[in-house]
């Protein structure tokens, strides 16, 4: 793979979904750096520096808060080159403790918020003849960790999301992928160092677990969204990209 060209991403339309915090953030930053438009979308807010992100309302579970972001970019552009359906939340239980509320709140989330801004990008990617959906997994999607059972449950169910939708839109010169984080440090990671006592210890203990030792950052996961959503990538389509630091090559992982 060659290195990514300057402005890798110039003039291209973008929609990042949870695009105020985290790894979404960090996303908008890339695309916007590469010289996309680029929408960011949530349900908190953040101001960016950059010029050209465009912070949205939206919630992933509501088919009409889908339905007006596509409408805006439409109006704004006649057209979408770039989906990255990046909103996602975490409950950390076992099914015998989770709340079907908390559960059917994770599918809405996680499963849903990519059925349902998919579905809308669509036609807006079929008027750009061609299109980039990047949607994210989890290497808990293959394996398991303890007490995240309906989390993994969702990033299972969007693996397999992924492949029929690269089936479906492949022909329409729409290619689908899903990319598969490990750790990550963002404040999802944060809260969960924020329950333990000796929190230098348990971060430790994190980057012990990884082979390259380290747990990686949202930037990290940014550079394979932004080689995913260019011509760079133009026959990768269907496929689950796990970057986990080697966590989920290991025969077997330490239990934190």
């Amino acid at each position: 793979m060659s290195a990514v060209p300057p402005d890798y991403l110039k003039g291209r339309i973008a929609v990042v979904t949870g695009g105020c915090g985290g790894i979404g953030k960090a996303v908008c930053q890339r695309f916007h750096a590469e010289g996309a438009v680029v929408y960011a979308t949530d349900v908190a807010s953040f101001d960016f520096s950059e010029s050209n992100i465009h912070v949205l309302h939206h919630d992933v579970g509501s088919e009409e808060d889908a339905k007006a972001v596509m409408a805006r970019v439409a109006a704004e552009h006649g057209r979408l080159d770039v989906l990255v359906n990046a909103a996602g939340i975490e409950i950390e239980k076992t099914i015998e403790e989770t709340t079907l509320d908390e559960w059917n709140r994770s599918f809405s989330v996680n499963v849903n918020g990519t059925f349902l801004t998919s579905k809308h990008a669509l036609p807006l990617m079929r008027k750009a003849g061609a299109g980039s959906i990047i949607n994210f997994g989890s290497y808990d999607g293959f394996i398991a960790d303890p007490s995240l059972a309906v989390y993994c449950a969702t990033k299972g169910a969007v693996h397999a999301l992924t492949r029929a939708m690269a089936c479906d839109h492949g022909p329409e010169g729409i290619r689908v992928n899903a990319v598969c984080p490990g750790y990550v440090n963002t404040p999802m990671l944060q809260s969960f160092f924020g329950e333990s006592g000796d929190i230098e210890s348990l971060k430790q203990a994190v980057r012990d677990v990884h082979p390259i030792r380290s747990y990686g950052e949202p930037e990290d996961i940014a550079n394979l969204v932004n080689w995913l959503a260019g011509d760079e990538a133009r026959y990768a389509s269907g496929q689950l990209w796990v970057i986990d630091g080697g966590l989920s090559a290991q025969v077997q992982q330490m239990r934190l």
